[in-house]
């Protein structure tokens, strides 16, 4: 007589999950039926039903940065002056016009995509950055080591949102150098987190083989250090994202980052809180977008962080 256990029991169709499991490591043993790492990750990935939701969200906030200026014949710099302050489905305008004539929709398009741009390019800059410094600092050790850390404590003590604030308003919020900024003192924290993980790896057997065969450091710590956190760094680069859309926003919103004629989000966020009680579309629909966008990459984040774990149990069974 089976006695079913809370939380053990028979999967949907009717195989219990241990067995499914001992199936799965059988048929991976056989010729042909091997799961690679990428498709076992993958189906623990799919497995997370939050982090799928997360993936089809910046799907769609993506496609609409890329395709989204064929859909309307308002360009977002151009301004309809018959048309003024606009409720959304008025004069031919989907999402409406702000106080100057300009088609928000066209705007949120380009704001989106402005901000992708930037989040994307700081995220993988900054993450490159900390993965090769820090493992370069933990691999090395000694007095190098300690010189490398003292600069990154140094980094991390500096009031960098003040500086970058400063930098941003020198030069009138051009974006590849606000790209800049974030990426100089963005990286340091990572840093620190990866050669805290490295300094564990410069022991191991492969890394000690390596440098006894006289394999150059760099190829060594890019081979056999950086690429053994991967699943950390990959994370960190999803994460980075929301990040820096959130710092892109706050620095647009006070009036420190893209700035006209060029817009972002949180250039449009600015903009819209001048008109929250006369046109609360202009504050409401930039904010639903970073939401969204924020949400997404958390998601997105969490579930490549319990598919890339094998103790986690959060992305299911692969």
């Amino acid at each position: 007589m089976a006695i079913n256990m809370p939380g053990v029991g028979p999967d949907v169709d009717g195989i219990r999950p241990e067995e499914a499991d001992a199936k799965e490591l059988e048929g991976a043993g056989k010729p042909g039926k091997r799961l690679s790492p990428a498709r076992l990750y993958m189906r623990r990935f799919l497995r997370n039903k939050p982090a799928v939701v997360g993936l089809v969200l910046f799907v769609l906030l993506a496609l609409l940065a890329l395709t989204g200026r064929f859909f309307t014949h308002w360009n977002y710099e151009e301004a309809d002056f018959t048309a003024l302050t606009v409720s959304p489905g008025s004069s031919g305008h989907l999402l409406g016009t702000n106080p100057a004539g300009n088609d928000v929709y066209a705007q949120l398009v380009h704001g989106l995509g402005r901000s992708l741009i930037i989040a994307l390019t700081v995220s993988l800059l900054t993450t490159a950055i900390a993965a090769l410094f820090g493992a370069t600092a933990a691999y090395l050790g000694g007095r190098t080591e300690r010189l490398m850390l003292g600069f990154v404590h140094f980094l991390l003590i500096l009031p960098s949102f003040l500086i970058i604030a400063l930098v941003g308003t020198h030069f009138r919020g051009e974006w590849p150098v606000l790209v800049v900024v974030l990426t100089i003192f963005g990286w340091m924290l990572t840093a620190r987190v990866i050669w805290s993980l490295a300094t564990s790896l410069r022991e191991r057997e492969y890394v000690m083989a390596a440098r006894f065969m006289g394999v150059s450091p760099l190829r060594t710590i890019v081979r056999h250090m950086v690429r053994n956190i991967g699943s950390l760094l990959i994370v960190t680069f999803t994460l980075g994202v929301a990040s820096t859309v959130q710092s892109e926003t706050a620095l647009s919103f006070i009036g420190f980052g893209v700035k006209q004629p060029d817009i972002s989000l949180g250039a449009m966020l600015a903009d819209g809180q001048n008109t929250l009680s006369t046109a609360p579309w202009l504050f409401y629909l930039p904010a639903a977008v970073v939401l969204l966008l924020t949400v997404a990459m958390a998601l997105i984040g969490d579930g490549l962080r319990d598919a890339l774990d094998p103790t986690s149990h959060s992305g299911g069974r692969a």
